[in-house]
């Protein structure tokens, strides 16, 4: 429900112990421990994102003294049902345990994520699948994320062993990218490849023994893009199923960041589709 936004909502915290604002309590070290199902989305453009998503919904907002016209701004006539915490800059900095230069933090909770199969059953005819397998960094996730979402990816699949794309940096490398494309992480015993082709999709993997190069690559209507590890790369079961594309490179190196590489490829693949 939304309602109209009135000064009066504001509520001011005077004392970083007050139990109100414990959810934003020190918050690197909950980024160590988890939020149980909830995450933090920090700074303007994020909690942008988090307002006019329909993947997430805000839980509290907490704002700087000096940054109550710019959140006003962010909701304009209207703000969620939510407590929105309003406190003096050397409050919030002892809140959240450190400088807090952005001066804004949303609390969030995921709506009802969706099964992988789910997921993939709800594309169109024409679609573009990100996967990713044990992407363990969340610059790297962050990274995926915000390619994903800047190239026109229509859902990203993560196995068991990705990192939480909603862990506090990974969105704000994301740029709020991770609140607002479609998701699903898979359970350990899925497969992922099957999945894929159950559902239709071309499976494309990234190697730097690939057997395509990029530049020669169509991709069909349905096509999923497969990004691993940097190090490991993806396991050999995976690619002997699936085709196979390479970036080509100068001699005697053979490898790119991965979020580097998906903006390449993903690049590529948008391209592709729009001719």
């Amino acid at each position: 429900m939304m309602e109209a936004f009135l000064p009066a909502q504001l509520i001011f915290i005077t004392d970083p112990s007050d139990p109100r604002v414990e959810p934003f309590l020190a918050v690197s070290e909950r980024d160590l421990v988890g939020r149980h199902g909830l995450f933090i989305a920090e700074g303007e453009v994020v909690l942008r994102h988090l307002l006019t998503s329909s993947l997430c919904e805000p839980v509290a907002l907490l704002a700087a003294a000096d940054r109550v016209e710019r959140l006003k701004s962010l909701m304009g006539d209207q703000v969620p049902d939510v407590p929105v915490y309003v406190a003096e800059q050397r409050v919030m900095d002892a809140i959240v345990g450190f400088p807090i230069h952005r001066g804004l933090l949303g609390l969030g909770r995921r709506r009802t994520p969706p099964t992988g199969q789910a997921l993939l059953a709800g594309l169109g005819d024409r679609a573009l699948v990100m996967a990713v397998h044990g992407i363990g960094n969340h610059d790297n996730m962050g990274g995926l994320f915000r390619n994903a979402a800047a190239f026109g990816v229509d859902a990203v699949l993560l196995d068991a062993s990705c990192c939480d794309p909603l862990y506090r940096k990974a969105i704000r490398v994301s740029v709020g990218a991770t609140l607002i494309t479609p998701f699903a992480r898979l359970a350990p015993e899925e497969d992922l490849i099957a999945l894929l082709q159950g559902a239709g999709f071309d499976a494309v993997a990234l190697s730097p023994s690939g057997a395509v190069d990029l530049k020669a690559f169509a991709p069909g209507a349905r096509t999923a893009v497969i990004f691993g590890a940097e190090g490991p790369g993806l396991p050999a079961d995976l690619l002997g199923r699936c085709r196979t594309v390479q970036i080509p490179m100068a001699s005697g190196f053979d490898s790119l960041n991965v979020a580097t590489t998906s903006g390449i490829v993903l690049h590529h693949l948008a391209n592709a589709r729009a001719d």
